[in-house]
């Protein structure tokens, strides 16, 4: 099948969308592009493109909304027209940003756009953990009534291992539950105190002191929940992940589950997506979702316009 083109002049060149959210090309921010006078071309529809589809289609492009696909170093130089890269997010791991510097190929981003529905995501996925939610839905469903005993929020510690856009987001829903919040982060906004039971603390003394831990932190040299930390840990703390996979180790993790050190892991991301089947995405305790967190219509919208408009703005400024 062809690669679609929804812009009939091209005067200014093609620019390639990749995001699965918006790969179907039927968010109306996406016009923009074509009235700015540019071939809007789509390498993989609905999906993450492999670098074959990448390769196909990129060559001439002088823009990129680029989604989650990895975009090393190599590849991006066989690009040689292109000018700029547009994240509907914040996250560039997949990217190699010193290459794409060396090329000359701007790198932008959309801070904050997302914030809302992956801290709303974070919250859900610990009330769904914390409850059994997923596994009493399928026990019933099997035809079995079997129960699990819960356990409620108030009073409970939430540590927060980042609190930039997200965590503060996170910490103030959490306090409306009646939670008590910790919070480290490299760079603490010292002027962020929503109430008596919020307190910035270190890293040892969230880990140890939290009955849930959500991590909202960019790729670490060593993954924060790993064999070194994870003997810090509460005995049946719940972990939620809504940031980078390689925040924690697979296999110490899935042994913490097994033994019960970790009650619950709760994740939104992968390695690779889809994943590959594996004994942590099937244990029993683990809830895991498809990279959903900004994946709601108003997180969507906001993420695809500052996408678009920071693209336009970054090709104008290459005149």
């Amino acid at each position: 099948m062809s690669t679609p083109i929804i812009s009939a002049n091209g005067r200014k060149g093609r620019i390639a969308v990749t995001p699965r959210s918006i790969s179907d090309g039927g968010h109306p921010a996406l016009r923009q592009l074509e009235m700015a006078g540019y071939d809007v071309v789509y390498p993989a529809p609905g999906a993450v493109p492999t670098e074959r589809q990448l390769r196909k289609d990129l060559p001439g492009c002088v823009g990129y909304i680029a989604g989650t696909e990895i975009l090393s170093g190599p590849l991006l130089a066989e690009f040689r027209e292109l000018k700029a890269i547009s994240r509907n997010g914040v996250g560039v791991d997949s990217i190699d940003v010193e290459a794409a510097k060396r090329l000359g190929i701007s790198i932008l981003t959309a801070p904050g756009a997302n914030s809302q529905g992956v801290a709303e995501l974070t919250i859900a996925l610990i009330l769904a953990s914390i409850r059994s939610i997923p596994w009493h839905d399928g026990q019933l469903k099997a035809g079995q009534w079997n129960r699990r005993p819960g356990r409620e929020l108030a009073g409970r510690v939430l540590g927060l291992i980042g609190c930039g856009q997200i965590g503060r987001r996170v910490a103030g829903m959490a306090l409306g539950l009646g939670m008590k919040v910790l919070a480290f982060d490299e760079y603490p906004m010292a002027s962020f105190n929503p109430s008596e039971d919020f307190s910035w603390a270190s890293l040892e003394t969230v880990l140890s002191s939290s009955h849930v831990i959500s991590l909202h932190v960019p790729p670490a040299d060593e993954p924060v929940i790993g064999p070194k930390s994870i003997g810090l840990l509460q005995e049946g703390v719940a972990i939620i992940n809504t940031a980078r996979a390689s925040l924690i180790d697979d296999d110490a993790v899935l042994a913490a589950l097994n033994s019960g050190q970790i009650g619950f892991l709760a994740t939104d991301v992968f390695r690779s997506e889809p994943p590959e089947p594996s004994p942590l995405v099937s244990h029993p305790n683990v809830i895991a979702t498809p990279h959903i967190g900004g994946y709601t219509r108003e997180s969507v919208d906001r993420a695809t316009w500052a996408a678009v408009d920071n693209l336009l703005q970054a090709l104008a400024n290459q005149h």
